[in-house]
């Protein structure tokens, strides 16, 4: 176990955004989350990244210090730094040589295909290379735990099916745990080995759906009929925890 959530329930002043909700993470494993907006994947993931406590439950994260890097829907890269000093950045905050964390930098932007845009500021980047650099970022400091927050939300539908490929292949190098966040059911099917729904706000489980096949993905995974079976079973399953809420407040 990488990390989990157990029985947590997160309240804010307009009150309870998640739980009870429960989830473990093994090692090497890709999760999805799904489920409507305001439901609190996000907030799951923030608990799972430990910049939120929750109000009642436990979270416990076998991953130490360094070892959980996360991406969100922005790149959130400092516009006044080079692609190579972002991606440094978190080692020398680490305390490595600054001449180490450059070259450890450069080899990660060569691996999310950024080999030669080093000197690059985030303004000269499009949105699909700026999210290569957050990508590069996070996995700079080869994480066990990488938690992914939308991070293709804003990306056009070509550039964001390329970016699910490219994190796919940077799992196969490392095998880290993933956990990622996403509202789009064909996306989380490809991308995870299991889908987690969650109901309407508060958020607690729906269902818990295994993804069959080899990762990363063989060209054409998204004709087969198995895939197709699994995103439409996850889809009932999202349509039918928004209507059980929907009862429930009823």
């Amino acid at each position: 176990m990488v990390a989990e959530l157990q029985n947590v329930e997160v309240d804010y002043d307009r009150g309870r955004a998640l739980g009870p909700f429960s989830l473990a993470i093994g090692a090497g494993e890709t999760v999805a989350l799904v489920g409507p907006s305001g439901c609190g994947k996000s907030t799951a993931l923030r608990l799972l990244a430990g910049l939120e406590q929750p109000t009642r439950g436990r979270v416990a994260r076998a991953a130490g210090r360094g070892e959980t890097a996360v991406v969100f829907q922005a790149p959130t890269l400092a516009p006044w730094l080079s692609a190579r000093a972002n991606v440094a950045l978190p080692l020398e905050l680490a305390g490595v040589a600054k001449a180490e964390a450059a070259a450890r930098a450069d080899a990660a932007l060569a691996r999310v295909g950024l080999a030669g845009a080093e000197a690059a500021r985030p303004v000269q980047l499009s949105g699909g290379m700026a999210m290569r650099v957050s990508l590069a970022r996070a996995l700079v400091t080869e994480p066990k735990l990488l938690l992914l927050d939308e991070p293709f939300a804003a990306l056009d539908e070509i550039t964001r099916r390329t970016l699910a490929d490219d994190v796919l292949a940077l799992w196969a190098a490392t095998k880290p745990a993933i956990v990622f966040v996403t509202h789009n059911v064909e996306e989380a099917v490809y991308m995870a080995s299991r889908v987690v729904v969650l109901s309407k706000g508060p958020g607690r489980t729906a269902a818990d759906v295994a993804v069959d096949g080899p990762m990363p993905r063989p060209a054409h995974f998204r004709t087969e009929a198995s895939f197709r079976q699994t995103a439409e079973q996850v889809s009932a399953a999202l349509a039918e925890g928004v209507g059980s809420a929907r009862s429930e407040v009823g």
